[in-house]
């Protein structure tokens, strides 16, 4: 073991060749273009050490002097494969975010429950009134698990974006709905209580599904919009009859006990749990979360589907078409405003974009059941 004699070939994942010339001089490349070639540094290596470790591995990591100059450069036009690791980890990946990326494809999801809710009614039907509670509230506990405490911490203190929510709720998307209602009965000759049913939903406070949006379009800020629907929906006992006096002379009866709880059963209870589990089950949370994108685009597409398959007599009525296309049009100039409107007012703030998006979700969503609701009593 203290001699060699002749050359010996060392394959190494890295090196194309080293070699080992009998007075056991390492020979590494001055300039590497693969293959090496061979260019003595006169380093010594006693082969007992070569047995010892056994593996080129060693030579390739503690045989390199740091006299050694030149660098070492793949060949442009060689290609070389993956490793073994990363091809394994590639695969593993891959299915991960195909479960991840499932809520970009929440706008044809949409689009596909509501086509079908009209053509087939059956398909949602089922999905009665008692489940949305529980629906909207798997939605929140998917934030909370996405979120943490700090994260509420930071909403709170952003009081401008907060009072700039609630003024898109309570004050911008009343006016649009003031002026849908007038349009509707003045240009399009609706009766009077279908105007009136367009400027009561533009009374009624955001929707949980706003929160869901702003998740998948800027998760660092969806504890904020859950701040802003939260203050709307608690103090919708107080401003929604006034804003309803206000517009048509008559007070909307609204039942507090009924508010508070759907706040509780939606809002706090699921958010709270998912963050309680966040915080003590970390690791299950992470084995959870690839697979919430693809259950809440299920569950939206049954939160928007069911509302039109119950009621679709009333949404295929004569003035059904009409009302859908006014409400439509409500809530598209709500959005548009409220994007445009906090893009003045935060034209300054780092994340003005992510900003003016969660606004105006704030300001143009509406509860999904409200459109039927006013198809319902008044066609």
């Amino acid at each position: 073991m203290g001699s060699t004699t002749g050359r010996f070939l060392i394959q190494s994942p890295r090196f194309s060749h080293v070699f080992l010339q009998k007075n056991h001089n390492f020979h590494l490349p001055k300039r590497v273009q693969f293959p090496v070639l061979p260019q003595s540094c006169d380093f010594h290596v006693p082969v007992s050490s070569i047995s010892q470790y056994g593996s080129s591995r060693f030579l390739e990591c503690k045989c390199a002097p740091e006299s050694v100059s030149g660098s070492f450069e793949r060949d442009p036009g060689q290609e070389y494969g993956p490793e073994p690791n990363q091809m394994v980890e590639q695969k593993e990946t891959t299915i991960g975010d195909i479960l991840k990326q499932s809520n970009s494809f929440l706008p044809h999801v949409v689009l596909a429950s509501t086509i079908l809710a009209l053509v087939y009614p059956p398909s949602f039907s089922w999905f009665t009134s008692r489940y949305y509670a529980p629906a909207l509230g798997f939605l929140m506990f998917a934030v909370g698990v996405n979120s943490s405490e700090k994260d509420f911490i930071e909403a709170f203190k952003r009081s401008d974006a907060i009072l700039a929510g609630y003024v898109g709720q309570y004050v911008v998307k009343p006016l649009l709905g003031y002026i849908f209602g007038i349009i509707a009965v003045t240009v399009f000759g609706l009766l009077t209580p279908l105007g009136v049913g367009i400027m009561l939903v533009s009374c009624v406070s955001g929707a949980q599904l706003s929160t869901y949006a702003t998740f998948l379009t800027d998760p660092p800020l969806a504890p904020l919009s859950i701040v802003m629907t939260s203050l709307s929906t608690a103090t919708a006992v107080f401003v929604t009859p006034m804003l309803s006096l206000l517009l048509i002379g008559k007070r909307l009866p609204v039942d507090v006990v009924g508010m508070v709880s759907s706040i509780l059963q939606i809002v706090i209870a699921p958010i709270t749990a998912g963050l309680l589990l966040n915080r003590s089950f970390p690791r299950l949370c992470n084995a959870m979360r690839p697979f919430l994108p693809p259950l809440s685009v299920l569950d939206t597409a049954c939160c928007v589907g069911a509302p039109l398959a119950i009621n679709i007599n009333s949404v295929l009525s004569p003035f059904g078409l009409t009302v859908s296309l006014l409400i439509v049009a409500f809530h598209l100039s709500a959005f548009i405003a409220g994007y445009f409107l906090s893009g003045l007012v935060f034209h300054k703030a780092p994340d003005m974009k992510a900003l003016q998006r969660t606004l105006s979700f704030e300001t143009g969503e509406g509860p999904s059941f409200c459109f039927p609701l006013v198809s319902l009593h008044h066609c």
